[in-house]
Parts: C-alpha cells; sequence; structure tokens
C-alpha cells in the first residue's frame, strides 16, 4: 500500500471517417476504388427514394425509422486484407442516427456515428476500415436507434485506409448540447489557439526517453518522472489532436506500447501507477484509477480515429481495460471508483472515493463499448454522490472534496488526512479537476444532473472572484473561504469548462479563454499544462464522446 499518489500534498504542482482534406497527412495503404449504389443492395426495412437532391445513381435508400433496419451490399475483394468502406449518407434531423457495421455476419464497428447533415440535401461521408475475405464478402449497415439510419446513398470500397483520422480536429462533427456557450470569436481562431497549445504541451512533456520505440509524457512535478495520470492524458489528447498532428497515430501507438509493458501486478489489463527516470515500475507496481480510466477513454477514441485492424486492436484493449476496471477499481458495494486496485475489502481505503475520479462521460462510453449495463450503475451513483455532497456539504458553492470517505454509510468529505494531506477534505489539487470533468459530461450528454452542478461551481466561482480568473487560487474549503494563496492553471482551467453550461456567463468565459490562450506552457508543471490543454480541447468545442 503506498501514498501519497503523485505527490500532489507534497508540492503545488502537484466513424467513422467525414472525408476532409487535412494538410500534411500521410496517405496509407491504397486500393482502387468501386462505388456500389445503395438502392442496389438487400434491403430491409427500407425503401428507394428521390425525393431529395444530390443523390448519385438512381436514387438512395430511407431507412425505416426502426432499430435494426439495415442495407446489404455484396463486397468483391480479389485478395483478403484490409480495406476502406466509405459510406455516403444525408442525415437533415438534429440528432445522430447511429448504424452498426458487419462484415459477414460480425459487427467490425459498432454504434458508428452519421450525425447530422445541414439537411436531407446535404451528403457527408463516414468511413471506416475492415478486414474483407478474397472472394464475396456481405457488408450491413444496421440502424441501432429507433428513429432508424440516415438516408444511404452508397458505399465506395477500396480507395486509402490511412488518409488522416474519422474525427480530424477541428471538424466539430459532434455538436454540443443546446445552450452551451463558446468563446467569442470565430471558430478557426479558437482552434487555432489550441493547436498552438498543444503544440507547445507536446514539445514539453511527450517524450522518447526510453526507447523501445515507446512514447511517454513526462511529469517532472509528480513523485515520479511518469505516472499514468500523465499516460492517460497523453493519449486522450493525442487522439483528440488527430488531424491537426500528422503524426498522432504514431506517437498514440508509441503510448499504447508503452502501456502494454507497464501493466499492474494485480491485473494485467491495468497500468502500473509509477514509472522512474529509466521507465521501469516503482512502488509497488499497482495501479492509479484516473490513469486508467483515461487509458481507456483514449483506447475508445483510437478505434473511432483509425479503427482497430492496424498494429493494435484498440477496441479490443479497451474492452479488456474496462473490464479490468469493474474488477478491480469500482467497489463492488457501492458502486464508485476505488483509489486504485491496490484497496481490497477490510482495509482502510476501501470506502474512500477520490472526486476526480468520478468521469461521468467515460462512464458512458464505457458503457457503449461493452453493452455492460452495470456501467450506468456505475454512472448513476457517481452522478447522485456529487448531487448529495454538494448540497450536504457545499450549498452556496457546489465544492467538492478531493476525498469522500464512509462511501458504504454517509458519504462525506475527509476530516483531515486519509491518504495526502491534511486538506483532503477540502477542494484541492486532485478536486480542482472536478468543473472539468463534470462539465464535460453535461455539454457532450445534455444531462440535467450534470448541468445543474456544473452551473452552481460556475455562479460561486464568478462571484468568488468578481469575474476576474486572476482571482481563483490553489485551494478552498467547501465553504468558499481559501486555505492557500497560489495561483495555477490546474485551478482555473476547469472552471472555463463549467462556464460553458451557465447562459449568463459568457463574459466570465472569455475572461477565462483569454487566460488559458495568454498563459504559456509550463515545461515544469505537467499537472496543470495537461488539464489546460484539456480544458482549452473542451471550451472549443473539439472534445466528443466515444
Amino acid at each position: 500500500m503506498r501514498f501519497p499518489r503523485y505527490g500532489r500534498a507534497l508540492a503545488p504542482c502537484a466513424a467513422l471517417a467525414l472525408a476532409l482534406p487535412l494538410l500534411g497527412l500521410n496517405a496509407g495503404t491504397a486500393s482502387a476504388a468501386t462505388d456500389l449504389q445503395a438502392e442496389d443492395a438487400t434491403l430491409s426495412q427500407g425503401t428507394v427514394a428521390t425525393n431529395h437532391t444530390g443523390f448519385t445513381g438512381s436514387g438512395f435508400v430511407d431507412y425505416t425509422n426502426v432499430a435494426g433496419s439495415y442495407v446489404e451490399f455484396t463486397v468483391d475483394a480479389a485478395a483478403s486484407g484490409q480495406s476502406a468502406l466509405t459510406f455516403r449518407y444525408a442525415n437533415g434531423t438534429t440528432a445522430d442516427r447511429p448504424m452498426n457495421i458487419s462484415v459477414n455476419g460480425t459487427v467490425v464497428a459498432s454504434g458508428v456515428s452519421f450525425p447530422p447533415t445541414a439537411n436531407w440535401d446535404t451528403w457527408a461521408t463516414k468511413t471506416v476500415n475492415v478486414t474483407l475475405n478474397a472472394g464475396s464478402n456481405k457488408v450491413r449497415a444496421t440502424a441501432t436507434a429507433a428513429t432508424g439510419g440516415p438516408n444511404l446513398d452508397r458505399l465506395t470500397v477500396g480507395g486509402s485506409t490511412g488518409v488522416g483520422p474519422a474525427v480530424p480536429f477541428g471538424s466539430h462533427q459532434f455538436p454540443y448540447t443546446a445552450g452551451t456557450l463558446r468563446p467569442s470569436g470565430d471558430q478557426s481562431g479558437l482552434d487555432q489557439a489550441v493547436i498552438a497549445k498543444y503544440t507547445a504541451w507536446k514539445s514539453a512533456f511527450v517524450k522518447q526517453n526510453c526507447g523501445n520505440g515507446w512514447y511517454e509524457v513526462i511529469s517532472p512535478d509528480a513523485d515520479h518522472p511518469y505516472v499514468a495520470e500523465g499516460q492517460g492524458y497523453g493519449m486522450v489528447v493525442t487522439a483528440l489532436m488527430a488531424g491537426a498532428d500528422p503524426d498522432a497515430k504514431k506517437i498514440f501507438d508509441g503510448m499504447v506500447k508503452y502501456m502494454l509493458a507497464h501493466p499492474s501486478v494485480h491485473n494485467s489489463d491495468l497500468l502500473a501507477a509509477e514509472q522512474d527516470s529509466s521507465c521501469r515500475s516503482v512502488d509497488g507496481s499497482d495501479s492509479a484509477t484516473d490513469g486508467d480510466l483515461d487509458v481507456a477513454y483514449g483506447l475508445l477514441l483510437a478505434d473511432k480515429q483509425w479503427g482497430s485492424a492496424g498494429t493494435y486492436d484498440y477496441k479490443n484493449l479497451a474492452v479488456r481495460h474496462i473490464n479490468a476496471i469493474k474488477a478491480n477499481e469500482v467497489n463492488p458495494s457501492t458502486h464508485l471508483m476505488k483509489l486504485g486496485d491496490w484497496s481490497s475489502s477490510g482495509d482502510q481505503y476501501y470506502y474512500i472515493s477520490r472526486s476526480s475520479d468520478w468521469m461521468v462521460d467515460h462512464f458512458r462510453a464505457f458503457r457503449r463499448a461493452t453493452g455492460d449495463s452495470a456501467w450506468d450503475t456505475v454512472r448513476t451513483a457517481h452522478q447522485n454522490l456529487i448531487t448529495s455532497q454538494q448540497t450536504k456539504y457545499a450549498s452556496s458553492t457546489g465544492l467538492l472534496a478531493d476525498f469522500v470517505v464512509n462511501t458504504n454509510t454517509t458519504p462525506k468529505p475527509a476530516s483531515g488526512q486519509v491518504l495526502e494531506s491534511p486538506n483532503d477534505g477540502d477542494y484541492g489539487w486532485n478536486a480542482c479537476r472536478d468543473p472539468w470533468r463534470i462539465g464535460a459530461d453535461a455539454v457532450t450528454s445534455g444531462d440535467t444532473a450534470s448541468l445543474a452542478s456544473a452551473r452552481k461551481l460556475t455562479s460561486w466561482i464568478k462571484a468568488k472572484t468578481g469575474g476576474n480568473p486572476n482571482n481563483i487560487v490553489t485551494g478552498y474549503h467547501l465553504n468558499g473561504s481559501t486555505f492557500d494563496s497560489g495561483h495555477d492553471m490546474a485551478f482555473t482551467a476547469p472552471f472555463a469548462v463549467a462556464a460553458l453550461t451557465d447562459p449568463g456567463s459568457q463574459a466570465w468565459l472569455d475572461a477565462l479563454w483569454t487566460k488559458l490562450t495568454g498563459t504559456a506552457i509550463n515545461s515544469s508543471l505537467y499537472y496543470g499544462g495537461s488539464v489546460q490543454l484539456q480544458t482549452m480541447i473542451v471550451a472549443s468545442g473539439n472534445y466528443w464522446v466515444p
């Protein structure tokens, strides 16, 4: 058993493809492309229509509004191997119309997003890379929602399988919930600000210091040079920035290789929490929950970005990681996250949970990826706890404690040091991430509980600081009084995400955005810089849930 984790108490630091021309991306394997018209395919609960313009061939397929409706193409391949399948579609509604893509009866891409287009006369494309057998193959696109699938014009088979990511940075394929704010200014300017910050962050913290084809995120302000939290951040960031960074997939695969080489001693599908300067796991080689949550999430993003038919089967690795989290890092009686796989029934930490591990959007993604309804239970348990903790212990602020104890009986903020510092029951170096995590779920899901929690935090901090982000400090008691007077982006930046949820906070959001864009990445402060970059990705509208 070991603590404190990452030294927060020791120092104040601390899908699928929208075909877009992407500058600087390397083309991958290419083959001659063949177009197959949807109206010539086998249809189940769909009809051929011509009542919208812009289609190719003699018409398009209008799916019946029912789950299970499908279009099945017969695809001939000269040889077995990877091929790109590009679906041309239109979706004139305001909601996604996801479909499962199967090859020869096996689902190879589940819940593929077919987001809204401008109207039914506007067509877009989605690409998924699959493996085809030599000879005849059956490719089926099946609607998974009661609204059915989009209008489907054609399937293009072949062409490049590696032109770029499915959701390139800046494509904004997944609009946030209605009413969400964004920083003032044109979208391209917001995107460029994020790219500039990413470039600085990458230069400072993404390293290849230990060879072996590994990429790792260095953490000079933590207890050890490499921590699971940082590797998780790196995987999520790199997958989201694909399209802006032509090396994103290469870097991501190097991070996957690093992760696989450093398993936890308790479950080899989890990541050991800490490594020394030689990238050797130390301090027991057990796990840290926050790192594992982001690693799994990053793998799901990668599966959507690049498919899972390459060097690594991202989807399989993600599901294995998610199942390991469930087995070793979720308390089976409370359904809340444990501190790591090192805590077991009967020890003094078993009913303690860290609020920064309550990543509600991650739990939604895990449910979608695995089909395991247990993740609905986990999500609900955390949302209920967030709401009750805000109500009972921070009714005027909405602040959450770094650590909540007695989760099996009457959950409450720690009364003193339980893991890291005497301020474990306050809003400190862990909980400072909460406005970001809660706000990210609010803007991507529109969930009323997450929206209410984020708005409570926004109302308080805006009033507390007089609308000046420079007045945010590095430590608050839950009643809003301060116990520290420092300044760090780990505390400042997350409030920008929470601000997105409040229609009356445009000026406050703009002030925070100016602070974030105007503050340089400090190469000695990995923690603050990593939080700063990730909150900018969300605030600029470039975050999405796989």
